[in-house]
């Protein structure tokens, strides 16, 4: 080989090893240097909900675990799919995150034709970590004589037709949550779609329908004011805002489970250690008593947890959901 060439051949490669090293010193730099500017949190919804509430008291205390501002901002749209997808083309540097909610992640995908769905759960996202399960409730109306889920199974059996129920809407968690309850229990359960759960929960008040599927956070009003009657939660454990009503696995459904829930995420590649990062102020803000007692008033348990765990979860929910929907026969248009 010709001095030329050798000369040529040492320059090149001192330039490779230059620009390596300028890479990553420079990538790990900025993941020692994170956050040094505000952060946007995107709750795909409009303000006021459960959803954005939560998503203002994580962001309050997660902004002071990480020295910077975190702006919660809300773009709503087709379901909560706009706000989403917008995430999913940020750039995965850890100053975009998503307010991530069971409703757009796994239920939106199974019921939504997939040319709705401008996005892949588990591939446009990273996990950082969940922030805790919006609870459900089962109410009826207090005229009708069902005091228990055992009567509920009692009451429809005595029906000559199908019992029906009220969500917030089609393909909202409660109705998933009411179509796997039929499936499991064999109660002829019959869905009816209402724009919002307080209307759907102010006509069982009225008598206009024997039952609710509803979150506890909406529910509780009409609990308190003796409206409705609460016949069971569908948590793991017993919502800490009705000690006294029982789970649905209480009352003999084996293993029924059935939350909202929401979490936080980021696009698909953002750096390890900014994750890490996030996780780690995400999991300090949920230890903290008076957040875990904000988030209970809107009827949301803190589940801290790490991003691996949360992203399992999600993975096995969108299985879940795609069951129920498949034997349901659920679409939306």
């Amino acid at each position: 080989m010709s001095v030329f060439k050798k000369s040529f051949l040492a320059r090149t490669l001192a330039v490779g090893v230059l620009s390596l090293s300028t890479l990553f010193g420079g990538a790990a730099h900025a993941a020692d240097d994170y956050p040094n500017r505000p952060i946007r949190l995107v709750v795909p919804f409009v303000a006021g909900g459960v959803t954005d509430a939560a998503a203002r008291v994580v962001a309050e205390r997660l902004g002071r675990e990480l020295g910077q501002t975190v702006v919660v901002e809300n773009k709503p749209g087709a379901g909560g799919n706009i706000g989403t997808a917008g995430v999913a083309r940020a750039n995965p540097d850890g100053y975009t995150l998503l307010l991530a909610y069971d409703g757009t992640l796994a239920i939106n995908p199974n019921v939504y034709d997939k040319s709705k769905v401008p996005f892949d759960t588990l591939k446009d996202f990273d996990s950082v970590g969940k922030i805790g399960d919006a609870l459900l409730v089962i109410v009826a109306n207090p005229k009708i004589e069902v005091n228990s889920f055992a009567e509920l199974k009692k009451y429809a059996s005595e029906q000559q037709h199908e019992v029906f129920f009220g969500t917030a809407g089609a393909g909202s968690t409660p109705h998933l949550a009411g179509a796997l309850l039929s499936q499991r229990t064999g109660i002829p359960l019959s869905h009816v779609a209402y724009k919002g759960g307080s209307a759907a929960l102010a006509d069982v008040a009225g008598g206009v329908l024997p039952l609710s599927y509803a979150a506890v956070a909406g529910a509780m009003p009409f609990i308190q004011g003796g409206q409705v009657r609460a016949l069971a939660v569908t948590s793991a454990q017993r919502a800490p805002s009705l000690p006294d009503v029982p789970t649905l696995i209480e009352e003999g459904v084996d293993d029924f489970v059935f939350n909202s829930w929401v979490g936080l995420m980021t696009p698909a590649g953002t750096p390890k250690s900014v994750i890490t990062k996030l996780n780690e102020a995400l999991q300090n803000v949920l230890k903290q008593d008076d957040v875990k007692e904000r988030l209970a008033g809107l009827g949301v348990v803190a589940t801290p947890g790490s991003p691996e765990s949360f992203h399992e979860e999600v993975a096995r929910e969108l299985d879940r959901i795609a069951d129920i929907v498949r034997t349901a026969n659920i679409k939306l248009d």
